[in-house]
């Protein structure tokens, strides 16, 4: 069987493709360059959009990325079932895609945040998080300025009562997110965000805080071989 193709989207101020790229392949999978200004996801199996700065952040982060040309071909896609991760900017384009509820805002502090950071694994019911164990802390690098995720009230009792949570803030809450809220995924559980960077901590040789960014790669891998 030949490798599985996860696309890997590259925006203008996107700066974490090549990171992302590298964790796709580090895996075993094959890493499919796309360009935000394409009609063309060239028949990929899974889509990573990794993080950045779209567009330079103008409006909205991800407001201005969520228009783009490759957008109107990946959002049905996703609706009808492509599995879809998207880390920091990439949660902030979902979320403005309205692929997932709710949206990220200025950090309650309203400083930009670089740091390693524990976050619980809620949910291992999705495509991308099948590998870990619920209750699992694991430790992913954070940096943003916009991360504190934000949602009315109805939507934050859909989320916890359906088990949409997949990962939360532990030792501390970085940045406000409601409900120490990390990550998030859609009904069906193909398409998750989150604010972490499972990228950058897949390899010791990089000097990451981890490695533990591997299982979200290897959960789409069997999740692809065993459809």
């Amino acid at each position: 069987m030949s490798a599985a193709r996860v696309g890997v989207v590259t925006f203008p101020g996107t700066l974490d493709d090549q990171d992302a790229a590298r964790a796709v392949r580090l895996a075993g999978a094959e890493a499919v360059p796309l360009w935000h200004a394409d009609h063309d996801l060239k028949g990929v199996d899974a889509v990573f959009l990794p993080g950045g700065f779209s567009y330079g952040d103008y409006l909205r982060c991800g407001a201005i990325s969520r228009f783009s040309p490759l957008m109107t071909e990946l959002i049905p896609a996703a609706q009808a079932g492509l599995p879809v991760l998207g880390t920091c900017n990439g949660f902030q384009i979902l979320c403005e895609a309205h692929l997932l509820p709710g949206a990220l805002t200025r950090n309650e502090g309203l400083h930009y945040i670089c740091r390693d950071q524990r976050i619980r694994v809620e949910s291992t019911r999705t495509a991308w998080t099948a590998d870990f164990a619920d209750g699992q802390e694991i430790v992913l690098p954070i940096k943003h300025g916009e991360g504190r995720y934000v949602a009315d009230a109805a939507t934050l009792a859909a989320l916890e009562g359906e088990g949409r949570v997949v990962f939360r803030y532990a030792g501390g809450n970085p940045n406000g997110s409601l409900n120490d809220i990390a990550g998030i995924t859609n009904e069906a559980g193909n398409i998750v965000g989150l604010m972490p960077h499972p990228e950058h901590a897949v390899e010791d040789l990089t000097g990451a805080p981890s490695v533990d960014g591997r299982h979200f790669f290897t959960s789409i891998l069997k999740r692809l071989v065993n459809a």
